[in-house]
This record gives C-alpha cells, sequence and structure tokens, in this order.
C-alpha cells in the first residue's frame, strides 16, 4: 500500500537561507548553515515577531524545543536556541537570540502553549528570564535548590545533597561532604600526547635515540693497522700445530680391543646380558642351590595374666564406752541459811 504525502522525504537547503533572510530583514542580525542545518540570529527584542513570521508565513508550524548555552567569557554569555519544523516542506530551522543573566528574552508562549514548559527548563537550568511567561518558575530541580546546574561555573558536585534519614523518617538536605577531592581527567587520545607540557618533562633533555651516531674516522669502528697487528698475535706460545706434522702425545694408552689379555665376548652383540659377559665371568658364578625349607617353630605357651591380690576383709572393731560426765556437786549451805 502506497502512502502518499505532501512533504518530500529528502529536503534541501538550497535557497532556504537566502529567502529566510530577505523575510526577517532587520531582525537578522547573522544567517549561516553549518553541519547541515541552517542557523538564524535575530535580535531579542524582536523574537516574536521573527518566530511569527516563520510560522505564519513560511510554514514552519511547530516548535520542537527550546535549548540553552552558556558562553561565560562573552558579555552575553548565554544563547536561547528555538528549533522550529515544518511538516509541510520535512524541513528545520533554528532561530537564536542572546542574552544575559539580568536581561528577560521576549515569551513565545503566545504563538506557542508548549513554550510554558520549554522555557521554564531554561529558567531552571541557566537562569535566563523570560518577561511576560505568567509561571516562570522550577520545573527540573527541587524547591529551595540554590543555582542553575547548567551553568559553566556551578560545581560538579553542587551545593547540596540529599539522603533519607532514619531519624526523622524523611529526606533531608545536607552540605556536600566528598570522601575524596574531585579529579579532574584528560581524556585526550594517549598516542597523539598532550598538547601541554606534563609534569616532570621539562627536566628531560633530548631522548639518545633521537640524535643518530655516526663513525666519522676509522678509529670509532675500530679498524686499521693497530686492529689487524693484535689479531695477528698468537694466543700462545707455541701456537698452533702446522699441517703435515702428526706426533703423538707420549704416554698415550693402547686402543682397547687391540689387549690380547682380555677374554673375547660371548654371544652376539643385539644380546643384552649375554653380550657383556665373558667366559671369566660366567665361571666365576656361584651354582644356584635349592632353597632350604624353614621348619615351623613351636609355640611357646603364652603365660598366665598375673593375679591381682583382692581385699581382704577388714573386721568392725568394737565401740568403745564413752566415760560419762561427772556432775557438778551441790553448793554447800551458807550459815545463817540454816535457820
Amino acid at each position: 500500500m502506497a502512502v502518499l504525502h505532501s512533504a518530500p522525504r529528502i529536503t534541501s537547503n538550497e535557497g532556504v537561507k537566502d529567502a529566510l533572510s530577505a523575510a526577517l530583514q532587520s531582525m537578522l542580525v547573522s544567517a549561516h548553515e553549518e553541519h547541515g542545518e541552517i542557523l538564524f540570529t535575530v535580535q531579542r527584542d524582536s523574537i516574536e515577531d521573527a518566530l511569527r513570521l516563520l510560522r505564519d508565513s513560511h510554514d514552519y508550524q511547530q516548535l520542537m524545543e527550546i535549548a540553552g548555552v552558556d558562553y561565560p567569557g562573552r558579555a552575553e554569555r548565554f544563547e536561547v536556541v528555538y528549533m522550529l519544523l515544518s511538516l509541510t516542506k520535512n524541513h528545520r530551522v533554528m532561530v537564536k537570540v542572546a542574552t544575559d543573566e539580568a536581561t528577560p528574552v521576549p515569551t513565545v508562549t503566545t504563538l506557542w502553549p508548549n513554550a510554558g514548559w520549554l522555557e521554564r527548563e531554561v529558567f531552571d537550568m541557566f537562569g535566563v528570564l523570560f518577561a511576560g511567561n505568567t509561571d516562570l518558575r522550577r520545573i527540573l530541580t527541587d524547591y529551595g535548590f540554590e543555582g542553575h546546574p547548567f551553568r559553566k561555573d556551578f560545581p560538579l558536585t553542587g551545593y547540596t545533597e540529599l539522603r533519607y534519614s532514619e531519624e526523622e523518617k524523611r529526606v533531608v538536605y545536607e552540605p556536600v561532604e566528598l570522601a575524596q577531592d574531585l579529579r579532574q581527567f584528560d581524556f585526550m587520545s594517549p598516542w597523539e600526547g598532550a598538547d601541554y607540557v606534563l609534569p616532570g618533562d621539562e627536566k628531560a633533555a633530548t631522548s639518545p635515540v633521537d640524535e643518530p651516531k655516526t663513525t666519522e674516522s676509522p678509529a670509532q669502528t675500530g679498524a686499521g693497522a693497530k686492529t689487524d697487528a693484535k689479531a695477528a698475535e698468537k694466543v700462545s706460545a707455541e701456537g698452533p700445530a702446522k699441517k703435515g706434522s702428526a706426533t703423538t702425545d707420549p704416554g698415550a694408552p693402547e686402543p682397547t680391543e687391540d689387549r690380547k689379555s682380555r677374554a673375547r665376548r660371548q654371544g652376539k652383540t643385539a644380546d643384552t646380558k649375554s653380550a657383556t659377559e665373558t667366559a671369566r665371568t660366567k665361571a666365576a658364578k656361584p651354582k644356584a642351590t635349592s632353597p632350604k625349607v624353614a621348619k615351623p617353630k613351636a609355640a611357646k605357651p603364652k603365660a598366665a595374666p598375673p593375679k591381682t591380690a583382692q581385699p581382704k576383709a577388714s573386721k568392725p572393731k568394737p565401740a568403745k564406752p564413752r566415760a560419762a560426765k561427772p556432775q557438778a556437786a551441790a553448793p554447800k549451805p551458807v550459815k545463817g541459811d540454816e535457820a
């Protein structure tokens, strides 16, 4: 099933920049094409009129996005970028304005209602003000957030951190506490090298590998008449033997196989044991005798275990009678008591 659509599948930028530049006239600051896209920079106070002209007269019906860019080195450090789409032409253009921290940009909520949230995002991230936006408040960060995270001078770690407190049973905000300092890394290509002097490299001189080594004179190569004379010297006093003067050293023994006193080998060389045995060694071998059978010895009777002495029964001793304690004598009567 073929789908028919008025918008072309691929749209060319040819002639678009000139046509829109002529339409914007005095509102236009600059226009150029970059990375296959057409960009227009217009006056800040004329942004609403410029976007209305592109929407109504040149069929750029939709506002797709509003983005912010921060250039801290510029007097007007912020750029607000509007991205427009033409559904009938299948073409996009970008319109930019410049501003600073204190100067507001006119709102475009009168042209596209969705610009309200998009302008709130730019305000929240960059701090750009929009004149005429009736609901200009933060939309991405939390309540009470300080600063604008997309600014280049905003610290990467932020100012506060949040965590859940078990004691208070809620999310609390605290100043940022880092376990270690934030480190900056160099992500340049390792085989191209950094474009600055690394610490310690300022002390290094030219590498010896980079200096070519040449031999300007024979003395540097080690060759010459002096070297040839040294090579002709003999290592020892007598020197090596000359050819044709074959002499034997005194005291050298005769070859082993020429000794007549040695007995002739028995057997073939293929044999292992018999080839190395002679008649003399065979005669010296003792004859094998039948092994003696050992008589079994009578087992000795096992000794009886020693008797353990049984304890004698002790006779009960008669209990001795206890002596009765003498009773105390009665007190003698005192004179005078008798009467």
